[in-house]
């Protein structure tokens, strides 16, 4: 059997499991939750849409659009990548690469970088889209590059960690770490901290990596694996990883969220819920997605379980991003879901199409930018209430009329 199709198994057989030994055998119970009816407190509205490429249905690809402030870039299964102007959705560039790709894009030091499926590491320049260079890594890989100063740092599904230069994809440093005899089919992707490169592996392990260098830094065991079968035994760390200040967030399937120092790995709090999602976090809280679709809001200094909403179980939402005054979902039948960031109340609901958001959705300033698996991209943003345009007191004429 190939990687693709062991991984895939391991997480349908995961999935279907856990379900079971939670809602019981009844098929009907297993049915996505239905959506219910609430009054909408937060108004929102489509921006634009655009199609970026092809559908990606069921391949649960890590394709997310990203931003530098001035363009964003988003890539298709089949090998689109575009530039679009964040305003108005309208195209910039368009390169058509004819691979497939699987993970991407990554930004940076002036590139734009994507993974096809095959283990090829593509880098193009984001200000025209024309191909800097194309690298091979060992595996294909699910997870973001990570771009920052001379290096492209590409996570694959064998458990290996690569860096590569970013003037021309040869390879600087490498390291792997052991992979279990079963995993989650998916990779977390890396992320800053300082000068460090933060990500998670298959065994459950969180590790810091110097990004000039590869030596570890720190290495902590996250989710040990525990029982006696293989399946049993699944503490696999494929989501997102969040870093606010000195701190690092992760999770780990059927393990637990904690919250460690960045400098040195210690573990400053921990809490037990398994999600393969990942966790997201603002100046407050931390949000993360429990692997039976239950949203979870935590106090980012000491784990306190502030709220959890159940409106979208099995409905396989996204991990929840922080948007304003609330956080946002999307779901396996392309709804966007929004709570208050404050009680984890519904407050507003829309469709971007029919097909699945798998990825996490996109958050820069005041705007929301959503990939569905069918290649479409959509800006949204919160409807702001006009002020009183009422003219107020001039404090100065006040005080000169008292004297």
């Amino acid at each position: 059997m190939t990687p693709f199709g062991r991984n895939l198994l391991a997480v349908s057989a995961a999935l279907l499991l856990s379900a079971c030994g939670l809602f019981g055998d009844d098929d009907e119970e297993l049915e996505p939750a239905e959506l219910i009816d609430f009054e909408a407190k937060v108004p929102v509205k489509r921006l634009w849409s655009t199609k970026v490429g092809a559908d990606a249905e069921f391949l649960r690809v890590a394709l997310r659009p990203m931003g530098d402030g001035n363009r964003l870039y988003a890539a298709s299964v089949n090998g689109n990548v575009v530039a679009l102007d964040p305003e108005s959705g309208k195209q910039v560039w368009r390169t058509k690469l004819g691979i497939s790709l699987a993970a991407g894009p990554g930004l940076g030091e002036g590139l734009v970088v994507v993974v096809a499926a095959d283990g090829y590491v593509v880098a193009l320049a984001a200000d025209d889209g024309s191909e800097r260079w194309r690298a091979y890594v060992s595996g294909e890989s699910l997870a973001a590059p990570l771009v920052h100063e001379e290096y492209v740092v590409v996570q694959t599904v064998d458990n290996k960690l690569t860096a590569l230069s970013a003037f021309d994809g040869t390879e600087r440093w490498s390291i792997e770490q052991s992979t279990p005899a079963l995993t989650m089919r998916g990779s977390t992707s890396p992320v800053l901290a300082g000068q460090s490169v933060v990500t998670g592996f298959d065994n459950g392990r969180v590790m810091a990596v110097n990004l000039g260098t590869g030596d570890v830094e720190w290495d902590s065991m996250l989710a040990p694996p525990s029982g006696r079968s293989d399946l049993d035994r699944l503490s696999d760390i494929d989501g997102d990883i969040a870093v606010v200040g000195q701190d690092v967030y992760a999770s780990g399937y059927q393990g637990r969220i904690a919250s460690l120092a960045a400098e040195s790995g210690q573990v400053l709090w921990t809490r037990e819920v398994s999600t393969y999602a990942g966790v997201t976090a603002d100046w407050n809280n931390v949000y993360s997605t429990l692997e039976n679709g239950e949203l979870i809001a935590l106090n980012r200094r000491s784990g306190t379980e502030l709220w959890r909403q159940g409106a979208l179980l099995r409905r396989e939402p996204t991990v929840p991003v922080s948007f304003m005054t609330t956080v946002v979902v999307g779901d396996l039948e392309g709804y966007l879901h929004f709570f208050s960031n404050v009680d984890g109340e519904p407050v507003a609901r829309v469709r971007a199409g029919k097909s699945a958001i798998v990825s996490t959705p996109l958050v820069l300033a005041d705007r929301l930018y959503v990939q569905s698996d069918d290649g479409k991209v959509t800006a949204w943003y919160i409807v702001q209430p006009k002020r009183d345009e009422r003219r107020a007191p001039d404090i100065a004429e006040s005080d000169e009329e008292d004297t």
